[in-house]
């Protein structure tokens, strides 16, 4: 008999993890904790680099510091419980434990979504309003839409964490994921979730789809701005300034649309939890490589570290 600790009628969920086999479970778990430790190593070294610096004291890598430590903190919430669990072949996360990763994991992933925005702003007022760009894109303003992302970040993501504790689980208590999910728990509730999952339509049009169309349009301008002045030159400088950022955006928005947009027919579908591991995993650990091979200003900076730091041995 199931004990009971709170309304919900669980005390912990059954977490089902990746679908591997056993005799693979070594393999993957070294792989898994690679691409965290590369993850946590590759952002915490961005965040150095820009701190070290004075080059890179810009508003587009003040957002950029912010995204790196909001990457670190993503994939945080989600890996070690995971790998934790590989490793001692426990499954189990506790009720209070699931709530906080389901707030954290909203968190963060709004987070990345508004920050991601600044970003493209920033790349449009640069290459449309190149001669207002230190008026519009000063300090205060850059302080404002990261301190207005964190805020509706921890509002979107509190919404969702407030209306679960109503949400009863007597049908069971076994998730087939490697984390607490919102949609796995609302797909496993007994309960009504009308409520629920209006507020996801509602809070996720605008902390993805919003951010995602303002992305599209600032791109928009910034393509047209080119277009009006072709040269070999402009569209140069325009792929230097936003390649890096674009491959972001593309990594982000399309782990989410595979995620979130095309459902799966049915709870136990792999693929959620396949497109789950890129999104929470590998998308993190993909952007330190994406903003230092195709930047030349991070480029520049980490040879300028490594040579004062040849010169002082």
């Amino acid at each position: 008999m199931k004990t009971t600790m709170n309304e919900s009628g669980v005390f912990e969920f059954i977490l089902l993890g990746l679908p591997i086999s056993p005799e693979d479970q070594g393999i993957y778990d070294a792989l898994f904790l690679a691409t965290y430790l590369t993850t946590v190593l590759g952002n915490l070294l961005i965040i150095l680099l820009i701190r070290l610096d004075p080059h890179l004291h810009t508003p587009m890598y003040f957002f950029l510091s912010h995204l790196a430590f909001t990457d670190i903190s993503f994939s945080s919430v989600t890996a070690p419980k995971m790998l934790l669990n590989m490793l001692t072949q426990s499954h189990s996360i506790s009720y209070s434990g699931c709530i906080s990763q389901v707030y954290f994991f909203l968190f963060f992933a709004d987070l990345d979504s508004f920050l991601l925005t600044s970003m493209a702003y920033d790349r449009y007022v640069a290459i449309c309003h190149p001669l207002h760009y230190t008026r519009i894109m000063s300090q205060s303003i850059c302080t404002l839409l990261v301190t207005v992302s964190w805020f509706l970040s921890f509002a979107g993501a509190l919404v969702h964490t407030l209306l679960l504790p109503r949400l009863s689980f007597f049908r069971g208590n076994t998730l087939h994921h490697f984390f607490c999910d919102l949609s796995a728990l609302i797909k496993l509730s007994s309960s009504d979730t009308t409520i629920n999952k209006l507020v996801i339509l509602i809070v996720g049009s605008l902390v993805i789809t919003v951010p995602f169309i303002c992305i599209l349009v600032s791109y928009g301008h910034i393509g047209a701005t080119i277009l009006r002045r072709p040269s070999i030159k402009g569209i140069c400088k325009a792929l230097s300034t936003c390649g890096s950022h674009l491959s972001v955006v593309s990594l982000y928005y399309g782990a989410i649309i595979g995620l979130y947009f095309v459902p799966s027919s049915n709870s136990t579908n792999d693929k959620d939890v396949i497109v789950a591991v890129l999104y929470t995993m590998v998308t993190p650990m993909l952007n330190p490589f994406i903003y230092s091979l195709r930047n030349q200003d991070m480029k520049g900076a980490l040879r300028n570290m490594l040579t004062r730091a040849t010169s002082s041995v």
